[in-house]
């Protein structure tokens, strides 16, 4: 009874102590890991063009293929092959593949035939596609993707320098005048101005299969996915968590290097989404766990603690100072980003969305572990 009248009594200081710690520990997080992209400079890129292999598995994508797929098709490189891989389709996927395959003698196709007494995901097919490349370098991209430009597949290629085996590109979304849509690509830009800077600071956790790249060697070196095949997700994050270290991967953050993917069209469809890569943070390296975590955990009780001591009118002028500086600090770095990854219209909604975030985060890795996803990839 005396502790609990001891915090009673001094509730106040706590909470405002917990405000100072987590406006710390926020501030460390931006200021020596967030902030790095806006001091990154590209080095050791290589001038020589090796072949390439763009691997594009696809399942029912046949009006996306026939949209997205000859922007793969006519990049500005000299020597690369495009595999699809035709993934028990239904629709008319396969026709739309013959009708490319008629006029780009460097597409080529596998197909997966459905087998009802066998279910798999879309490891099995990026695995057959790898299997089927001629090359040792490998670019990953969707069917429902679209490079930004003709130099795409020559920026991402120019990584693979020295010991370089893995290059983490960037996949936005298309703008869509919706509240969701807005959401959808700032929540991306944040991931990506996560994964970017962890692995400028030596940390590299992650990277997005719409936009990715490594080595053929490396994938049957390392034994694939064998490690997490059982995981509906985790082909691009796992995958790259398991075998990224400080030496072996690079970033690619050119404005020619981006692709565009077409967003959810509903808020289910996103929250599926969500949760299917939520999922695979369990599975992350034990230090990518403790750092991603711990933004999160001391944003979530930095703004609940802001909230108390605002509404309580308690060291009110220090409280508001602090937070506008931190706020200052977000805006500046999330900006930068913004002007480097060619994202527009996010910077005053990302205000509410840095609270929003956490909470739905929270609340979607939460029903992952109440109702895990179904073995379905698409």
């Amino acid at each position: 009874m005396d502790i609990i009248k001891l915090l009673s009594d001094n509730q106040d200081y706590i909470i405002t102590g917990v405000f100072t710690l987590c406006l710390l520990i926020q501030l460390v997080y931006y200021l020596l890991i967030y902030s790095r992209l806006l001091f990154y400079r590209k080095k050791g890129i290589k001038k020589s063009k090796e072949p390439v292999s763009v691997i594009i598995c696809a399942k029912n994508e046949a009006s996306n293929l026939d949209k997205f797929l000859p922007s793969v098709l006519t990049q500005d490189y000299p020597n690369y092959e495009v595999i699809v891989v035709n993934d028990c389709s239904t629709d008319d996927t396969d026709e739309v593949i013959g009708k490319y395959i008629k006029q780009y003698p460097h597409l080529r196709t596998t197909t997966i035939n459905e087998d009802k007494k066998f279910s798999h995901g879309k490891k099995l097919a990026l695995t057959i596609g790898i299997k089927a490349a001629k090359n040792e370098q490998l670019v990953f991209t969707d069917a429902d993707c679209e490079p930004v430009s003709k130099l795409w597949l020559s920026r991402m290629q120019r990584n693979f320098a020295d010991k370089i085996s893995i290059v983490l590109g960037y996949g936005g979304y298309f703008p869509r005048f919706s509240l969701l849509n807005n959401y959808i690509r700032y929540d991306t830009l944040f991931v990506a101005l996560q994964y970017f800077n962890y692995k400028i600071a030596g940390l590299p956790y992650m990277g997005v299969g719409r936009n990715l790249a490594y080595r053929r060697s490396l994938f049957f070196e390392k034994k694939g996915f064998a490690s997490h095949y059982h995981l509906l997700s985790g082909d691009d994050d796992l995958f790259v968590n398991e075998n990224a270290t400080r030496s072996n991967t690079a970033i690619e953050i050119s404005k020619e290097s981006h692709t565009r993917s077409l967003p959810a069209s509903s808020l289910r469809e996103w929250i599926k989404q969500k949760k299917r890569h939520l999922v695979t943070g369990r599975y992350y390296k034990k230090v990518h766990k403790f750092l991603l975590s711990g933004d999160l955990i001391s944003r979530l009780f930095y703004y609940l603690s802001f909230a108390y001591l605002v509404s309580k009118n308690i060291f009110f002028e220090a409280i508001i100072i602090a937070f506008i500086l931190r706020m200052l600090i977000q805006l500046i770095i999330l900006k930068n980003a913004m002007l480097r990854l060619k994202e527009k219209h996010l910077l005053l909604s990302s205000l509410f969305y840095d609270f929003f975030s956490v909470i739905i985060n929270i609340l979607l890795y939460i029903s992952t572990r109440l109702r895990p996803s179904r073995r379905r990839w698409k």
